[in-house]
C-alpha cells in the first residue's frame, strides 16, 4: 500500500489541503467564520440549491428513461445486442466537453432544433438535464441490467404459479432484489451530476452554476480563494456522504443475493408488449444518443462553402483560430494521446498495487482506504488542478513547468477505474494457488507473474482502456495546468467555444468529433476484451 498511499497523499490530499488552507488561513490563523459568511450569501445559496435539485432531477429522469433499457438488456436476446450495448456506453466515456458540444450543436443557436423549428434550449435547465441523461444512461443500464440478468427468473415464475399476477410477482420478488442495484446506480448518477462541470459550463451559460463551476469561477476569474475553499469543503462533505451510502448499498448487493449465469436468463422477445418495449428502447437510444452525436459530426463537416473537411484542415494552422492557440489546434490530438498514455501507465501501477493490497489485507483501515480511492471522482478537479499550481512549484517537487504534471492529474481520475475493474478479479483468484507457489520456492514477484497475472491479464487490459478514456477526456484539472503551447483536446475545444466566429465554432465541432471517435474506438476495443461479455460484471 506504500506507493498508492504516497501517491494520493502527495498528488491529491496535499494540493487539496493546501488550497483549502490558503483560502481559510490568514497569517497562520484559521478563519472558520468565513464558512458561515460564504454560505449566508444569497448567490452561493442559489448555487447550492441549483446543484442539489438539478442533480436530483437528473437522477430521477435518468432512472425513468434508462430502467426499461436495463430490462431489455437483461431479459431479452436480439440481434445486434452487443453492438447496441457498446453504443449505449459510448457517452459515458466521452469527455463532458464533447457532451456539452454535441448538445450545443443540437439545441443551441444555429443548431438542429433552431433550424427546423426555431427552438433553442441552450442556456436552459432542460439542455443540462438532457445532457446529464445522455451521459449517465449507461450507468443505470450496466449497473441495474447487469444484476437483473443474473437474477433467477424461476423465482418470479414460481410466484406466478402460486397465483400472483405478473406485476405482483415482479413487485414482490424481483423489485426487492433490484433495489440495492437501483440505489447504487442512482447514487452514482447523483454523484456525477452533483459535480458536473463541463456540461454546465457549456450549456448553462451565466445563469446556471453548479458547485464545481462556481469553484472554477471564484478561483480563475475572481481569485477569491476563501469562497472557493468553502465551496470545496462543502462539495467534499457531500461527496463523502454519497460514497459512504454507495459503499453500503454495494455491500448489501454483494451479500444478499444468489445469482445465476446471465446467459440462461435472456430470451427472444415474446408478445406484443416485449416487442413494443424493445422498439421503444431502440427509439430512445436513437433519439437520445445517436442524434446528438450525429449532429456533432454533421456540424463539423458543414462549412461556409458546403459540406467538406474545411474545419478539419483549419485545425492544422495556428493562425486560423484567430490567435486562440500558440500552436495548430491539431497538435492537441497528439498532446492528448501522449498525456493519456502516460496517465494510463501511472494509473495502472498505482491502481494495480492498491487493488493487490486490498485483496490481500483486511481491516477497517484498508476498507477506509478503498473508499478514499473513489474521492477523486467527486472532489473538485478544479481545486486539484489549481492546487497543483500552488504546491508543486518548489524542490523536490518543482513540477509546474514539467510535462508530467498533466498525466499526474489525469491519473488521479483513472486510478479508481483501475481499482474497481481489477479488484473483483483479484478477489476471485484462489489464495491456495499463491500459497502452493510460495511453498515451491517462488518469490512474491514470481507468484504474481505466474499465478495472478495470467488470470487478471484481460481485466488489466480493460482497466487500461478505461484509464486511457477518462484520462483523454479529463478537463477540470487540466484546464489549469495544460500549457498554452501544449493544450489537450478538451481544453482546446473549450477555448474554441469561448471565442466568437463560425470558424472557431466549426473547429470546436471538428476537434470534438475527433475526440469522440478516439474514445469510441477505445470503448469498442474494451467490449471485445471484457472478461464478461454479458455485462454482468462491475460497470
Amino acid at each position: 500500500m506504500a506507493v498508492p498511499v504516497a501517491f494520493f497523499a502527495v498528488f491529491f490530499a496535499y494540493p487539496v489541503a493546501a488550497i483549502t488552507g490558503r483560502g481559510l488561513s490568514v497569517d497562520g490563523v484559521w478563519q472558520f467564520g468565513r464558512i458561515g459568511e460564504v454560505l449566508s450569501e444569497p448567490d452561493i445559496r442559489g448555487v447550492l440549491w441549483f446543484t442539489t435539485w438539478q442533480a436530483l432531477a437528473s437522477t430521477a429522469l435518468t432512472l425513468l428513461i434508462a430502467l426499461p433499457a436495463a430490462y431489455v438488456f437483461a431479459r431479452l436476446d436480439f440481434p445486434g445486442k452487443q453492438l447496441l450495448r457498446a453504443v449505449v456506453t459510448v457517452p459515458f466515456v466521452l469527455p463532458t466537453v464533447v457532451v456539452g458540444t454535441a448538445f450545443l450543436a443540437l439545441l443551441g443557436r444555429g443548431g438542429l432544433l433552431d433550424e427546423l423549428w426555431g427552438v433553442r434550449l441552450d442556456t436552459s435547465v432542460w439542455a443540462i438535464l438532457l445532457a446529464h441523461v445522455f451521459f449517465n444512461y449507461a450507468v443505470v443500464v450496466r449497473t441495474v441490467g447487469g444484476l437483473w440478468a443474473q437474477l433467477d427468473p424461476r423465482q418470479e415464475e414460481a410466484a406466478r404459479v402460486l397465483g400472483a399476477g405478473r406485476f405482483a410477482a415482479w413487485r414482490r420478488v424481483t423489485l426487492p432484489a433490484l433495489v440495492p442495484a437501483v440505489a447504487a446506480a442512482a447514487l452514482m448518477v447523483f454523484l456525477f451530476t452533483f459535480t458536473s462541470f463541463g456540461v454546465v459550463q457549456i450549456l448553462g451559460g451565466p445563469a446556471y452554476s453548479t458547485l464545481e463551476v462556481e469553484i472554477y469561477r471564484q478561483t480563475a476569474q475572481f481569485l477569491d480563494l476563501p469562497t472557493a475553499a468553502v465551496l470545496t469543503l462543502v462539495q467534499f462533505a457531500a461527496v463523502g456522504a454519497i460514497l459512504a451510502v454507495h459503499a453500503w448499498t454495494v455491500r448489501r448487493r454483494e451479500s444478499a443475493l444468489k445469482l445465476v449465469d446471465p446467459s440462461r436468463t435472456a430470451r427472444r422477445p415474446r408478445g406484443a408488449g416485449q416487442w413494443a418495449l424493445l422498439g421503444g428502447v431502440l427509439t430512445t437510444v436513437a433519439a437520445l444518443i445517436l442524434v446528438p452525436l450525429g449532429v456533432l459530426v454533421e456540424r463539423s463537416l458543414d462549412g461556409p462553402g458546403g459540406y467538406g473537411l474545411g474545419y478539419y484542415r483549419a485545425l492544422q494552422s495556428a493562425g486560423a483560430s484567430g490567435g486562440t492557440f500558440l500552436v495548430p489546434p491539431l497538435e492537441a490530438v497528439w498532446n492528448s494521446l501522449e498525456y493519456a498514455l502516460a496517465a494510463t501507465v501511472i494509473a495502472l501501477v498505482v491502481g494495480g498495487l492498491a487493488a493487490a493490497a486490498l485483496t490481500r489485507r483486511a481491516g477497517r483501515l484498508v476498507r477506509g482506504f478503498d473508499a478514499l480511492l473513489m474521492l477523486p471522482l467527486g472532489v473538485s478537479a478544479v481545486t486539484v488542478g489549481f492546487g497543483f499550481l500552488i504546491t508543486l512549484d518548489e524542490p523536490p517537487l518543482d513540477l509546474r513547468t514539467s510535462w508530467i504534471l498533466v498525466p499526474l492529474a489525469q491519473a488521479l481520475v483513472g486510478v479508481p477505474f483501475v481499482v474497481r475493474t481489477m479488484l473483483p478479479v483479484l478477489r476471485a483468484v484462489d489464495a491456495r494457488l499463491r500459497e502452493a507457489a510460495a511453498v515451491l520456492g517462488a518469490s512474491p514477484l514470481r507468484v504474481w507473474r505466474e499465478v495472478d497475472l495470467p488470470m487478471v491479464r484481460r481485466a488489466l487490459l480493460v482497466a487500461a482502456g478505461f484509464a486511457f478514456a477518462v484520462s483523454l477526456g479529463e478537463f477540470g484539472a487540466t484546464v489549469f495546468i495544460a500549457r498554452p503551447d501544449n493544450p489537450t483536446l478538451p481544453v482546446a475545444v473549450a477555448r474554441l467555444l469561448g471565442r466568437a466566429g463560425d470558424l472557431n465554432y466549426g473547429q470546436a465541432m471538428a476537434l470534438s468529433t475527433i475526440l469522440m471517435v478516439v474514445c469510441a474506438v477505445a470503448l469498442l476495443v474494451l467490449e471485445r476484451m471484457r472478461p464478461d461479455r454479458s455485462g454482468s460484471g462491475e460497470f
